[in-house]
């Protein structure tokens, strides 16, 4: 079965990626012209249903038909913790506005999207003091959709430290083998539904899904070969380890007198010591990079420290290591530039979460056989 969907906001493509070969896309948009030339370099059909540009340049009829799904990874930089936490007056994040007008009109058209995800950083949830969620579930109550949200970290699919909020939003008959438990019900997500009116929590769906099987690589397995990178020099190694507090600093001494190979990931974050602030170069050595950013975003680009035989060395990630822990196969085509390369995938949707959540909720909902007759 083909299913169709609108991806707004598309970026690379990584949701188109995640719903697989079950899904066709009828229509994708995005205003980055790195990401849009990223999005026409991955898909051979992009000239029959991409269009560049700001989403409150479109216009009903740039949407053909009726989609089953419509999908919508919104600007986040307010509502990440990153940022200045404006919530969806921030100007970036009023995009979304720009996409639910589309929906609404839709809609009023008679040919609205049967069921909607939007995806966001878990400041959504919080932004606030919860009010941006609310606001954000009453859109969606006003056009006749039942909601819910899960949490869902990419730790469980690839070694990268990425939670993200997905609201999972239907008009469909609702399959009682889709509401339960749920390993990414989180607190976060609870609280969330908790601080709802009355009114919006009585539309609130408990999304149900299986647990991931176990997660199979680590950071260190998705590094390129030693020889293939280029690696700092031993002062700029020895600058990043001053910036190290005791305990991070104790850490790496412990590994370095330990022997074998151990593999981590440093950020440099601003930290209030005594009153000041200080930069401080924090690692982890847990088989998870930290969580991905673009590289204007609010923390520096990642690094990797590698401790074997005594020594200790440090690189940057680079563009394609980056690509893998976002689920991305070898074959996808990233731009050229690093920093191009990226922002595309730090500012992407992890493959692995979206494909879990096609098959566990999207399908199975989509597909049900009371769903199937409500749309005919």
């Amino acid at each position: 079965m083909s299913r169709t969907f609108y991806e707004f906001f598309a970026g690379g493509g990584m949701a188109r990626l995640g719903l697989g070969p079950g899904w066709t896309c009828a229509f994708a948009n995005d205003f980055d012209p790195v990401k849009a030339a990223t999005y026409r370099a991955n898909f051979a059909d992009a000239a029959d249903h991409f269009r560049e540009g700001d989403v409150w340049t479109l216009a009903p009829a740039d949407l053909p038909g009726r989609a089953d799904l419509a999908w919508a990874s919104s600007p986040c930089q307010d509502f990440s913790l990153a940022g200045a936490r404006a919530g969806l007056a921030g100007g970036r994040s009023s995009a979304f506005f720009g996409f639910w007008r589309l929906v609404e009109a839709l809609h009023d058209e008679d040919r609205g999207p049967r069921a909607v995800v939007i995806e966001n950083v878990s400041g959504l949830l919080t932004s606030n003091a919860g009010a941006d969620f609310a606001a954000l579930c009453g859109a969606l109550a006003a056009r006749g959709y039942r909601f819910g949200a899960l949490e869902i970290d990419a730790a469980r699919f690839t070694p990268q430290s990425r939670p993200r909020v997905f609201v999972v939003a239907t008009r469909e008959p609702i399959p009682p083998a889709l509401v339960g438990d749920s390993p990414f019900r989180t607190r976060a997500v609870q609280e969330a539904k908790a601080r709802l009116p009355a009114d919006l929590a009585a539309l609130w769906i408990d999304w149900r899904g299986e647990a991931p099987g176990t997660r199979n690589t680590d950071l260190a397995s998705l590094l390129e070969p030693d020889d293939a990178v280029a690696w700092h020099e031993p002062r700029t190694t020895d600058d990043l380890l001053a910036l190290m507090g005791p305990l991070h600093r104790a850490r790496v001494e412990a590994l370095r007198g330990g022997g074998g190979r151990s593999v981590g990931a440093v950020f440099r974050r601003m930290r209030v010591e005594g009153g000041r602030k200080v930069q401080r170069a924090e690692a982890r050595f847990d088989g998870l990079a930290g969580c991905l950013r673009t590289p204007r975003g609010g923390s520096s680009r990642q690094t990797l420290v590698v401790i074997e035989a005594g020594q200790v060395r440090t690189r940057l990630l680079s563009p394609r290591e980056g690509a893998r822990l976002m689920g991305l196969p070898d074959t996808y085509r990233l731009p050229r530039a690093a920093t191009s390369a990226l922002h595309v995938v730090g500012d992407g949707v992890v493959v692995p979460a979206v494909a879990w959540l096609a098959a566990h909720i999207l399908e199975p909902l989509l597909d049900d056989p009371a769903s199937t007759l409500a749309a005919e």
